[in-house]
C-alpha cells in the first residue's frame, strides 16, 4: 500500500493587480501598471516612480518607490532594473502591499491568479491519507474554501461537508484568506469514521451508514477524475471570477 500520498497545488499568476485609487482626472478607481518606471536624478539624488494607467481615462500617474535617496543608496544593478523597466522589477512593484501600505491605495487581486494541480493516480477507497502541498507563486489573499472547490472540482456544500465530518484537514480556517504556502489532508472514505469508533469501542469497526456513507457515494461521484487516466495531467482552475 502507498504510504506516501503527496500531491502539489500551485497558484500560478495569471495578471498583475488593479491598483485602486481615485483619478484626478475622472471618476475611475481602478488603475493598471504601464510596464514603466520612471527614473529622475538630480546629482547624486534619485526619484523612482512606478508608472500607472488609469483603466477608465488612460491617464498616466505615478506611485513614488524612491524619494530623493543617494544613487549610492541603490545597487547597481537595482538602479539598472529600474532605468530599463526590468519586467521582474515591475512585476515586484506592482504586488507590493507594502508600497501600497506606503502610498494609501488597495490592490485588487480579482483575476490575477489561477491554480494547477497535479494528483496522482490512486484508488478512492485508499484509507491512507493525501498530502497536498499548496504553494503560493504571488501574494494574493486566496480564500481555502474557494481553493479547495478548485482544486477538488466539488461544489462549495461537499467542500464544507468533508471539513465538517474531518475528511479534509487544515491548518486555518475554511474561511480563512492566506497567500502563504502550507499543507492540507485529505483523508480516505470511511477512514475518519473508523478511526473515532475505534478510539471510542477500543476496536476497528466499519463504516458508518449515515453521514460516512453517504460522503463516500457522493465523493466518489464528484472526486471520480481522481481516479482516471488523466489525473497525472495538469488542470488548471480559473479564479478569475472570485479571489
Amino acid at each position: 500500500m502507498n504510504t506516501d500520498r503527496k500531491a502539489r497545488w500551485a497558484v500560478r499568476q495569471s495578471a498583475l493587480p488593479a491598483v485602486v485609487r481615485s483619478c484626478p482626472d475622472c471618476s475611475g478607481s481602478r488603475h493598471r501598471p504601464s510596464g514603466r518606471i520612471r527614473v529622475n536624478a538630480n546629482g547624486k539624488l534619485l526619484d523612482v516612480w512606478l508608472l500607472l494607467s488609469c483603466a477608465a481615462c488612460d491617464r498616466t500617474s505615478k506611485v513614488p518607490v524612491h524619494e530623493r535617496v543617494h544613487v549610492s543608496s541603490l545597487e547597481p544593478a537595482r538602479r539598472v532594473a529600474y532605468e530599463t523597466n526590468d519586467p521582474a522589477v515591475v512585476r515586484e512593484l506592482a504586488m507590493s502591499p507594502s508600497l501600497a501600505a506606503k502610498n494609501g491605495y488597495r490592490l485588487d487581486w480579482t483575476g490575477t491568479w489561477e491554480l494547477e494541480t497535479r494528483t496522482p493516480l490512486y484508488a478512492l477507497d485508499d484509507p491512507t491519507p493525501l498530502t497536498v502541498l499548496v504553494g503560493f507563486e504571488l501574494p494574493a489573499p486566496v480564500r481555502v474554501e474557494r481553493l479547495l472547490m478548485l482544486g477538488l472540482g466539488l461544489s462549495r456544500t461537499a467542500v464544507r461537508r468533508m471539513v465538517g465530518a474531518g475528511r479534509i484537514s487544515l491548518p486555518m480556517a475554511l474561511d480563512a484568506r492566506t497567500r502563504q504556502d502550507f499543507e492540507l489532508t485529505i483523508h480516505g472514505p470511511g477512514s475518519v469514521d473508523a478511526a473515532k469508533q475505534s478510539r471510542q469501542l477500543g476496536a476497528p469497526t466499519e463504516p458508518s451508514t449515515d453521514l460516512g456513507a453517504e460522503l463516500v457515494t457522493e465523493l466518489s461521484t464528484d472526486l471520480r477524475h481522481f481516479g482516471s487516466p488523466d489525473s497525472s495531467q495538469r488542470r488548471w482552475r480559473s479564479a478569475t471570477a472570485r479571489a
